[in-house]
């Protein structure tokens, strides 16, 4: 682990630019996707570097599936080659991986992959890797309400809402990034990210390396982060 000051212990990464990155070079969508996997490998290997304790890749949102069947697919082909790997980078480096969202509308396979992969890395701690699949922070929102409702409870805080939540087991993000210069959330963590630091690099995901998330970092370091209160 290399020190460089105070580092956050939670970061969210909208992956934005994969389709982008890969038309201007005459390829296919889902090869933007594949170069992508790369960038969340060394993204995370910096994160195990500077002691990072939570990354969360947004892979999948709820208003993906209005993307074309075949570029779908081909993301679904790429999670499913990549978190069945035996080998994978999670088992090298004894990563815990989770996830948010709710899988239910995806492969069988997929799904039996995925919590394979949570079953088996379950009781790691050098770092924990959450992907965002099928998720919504509306939906995520909505689902807890409704949650809520059903328990006949009148009245909750804001600390016994966060609870239900699927990001429950984490802390909120401090830093988000979203990647490819567009400036927006795209419907990621809405509640949880009241108080987080907001990044956007023009990088095209697949480009994102380990000298963007540093001076991401440093960035970081420098700002003043008030809560709404006064120093």
């Amino acid at each position: 682990m290399k020190s460089i000051g105070k580092i956050p212990s939670h970061i969210g990464i909208i992956m934005d630019g994969n389709g982008r990155w890969a038309t201007r070079r005459g390829l296919p969508r889902n090869f933007g996707h594949k170069e992508g996997v790369k960038a969340i490998e060394r993204t995370i290997l910096a994160c195990l570097k500077y002691g990072i304790k939570y990354c969360t890749f947004f892979a999948f949102s709820t208003e993906n599936w209005r993307r074309s069947q075949e570029e779908i697919y081909g993301i679904f082909s790429i999670l499913r080659d990549y978190l069945s790997d035996p080998n994978n980078i999670f088992m090298r480096n004894k990563i815990k991986v989770d996830s948010i969202g709710i899988m239910d509308p995806f492969p069988e396979d997929l799904i039996n992959s995925i919590n394979n992969l949570k079953e088996n890395t379950k009781d790691y701690e050098n770092l924990t890797v959450i992907f965002a699949l099928n998720y919504g922070g509306r939906d995520d929102i909505i689902r807890a309400v409704n949650n809520l409702l059903s328990s006949n409870k009148q009245k909750v805080t804001d600390q016994e809402f966060l609870k239900l939540l699927d990001t429950k087991e984490i802390p909120e993000p401090e830093i988000v990034i979203r990647t490819s210069g567009e400036m927006r959330i795209s419907n990621f963590m809405l509640y949880q990210l009241a108080y987080s630091e907001m990044f956007f690099p023009k990088t095209y995901w697949p480009d994102f390396n380990e000298k963007h998330l540093l001076k991401i970092i440093k960035e970081f370091q420098k700002r003043d982060r008030r809560f709404g209160g006064v120093h």
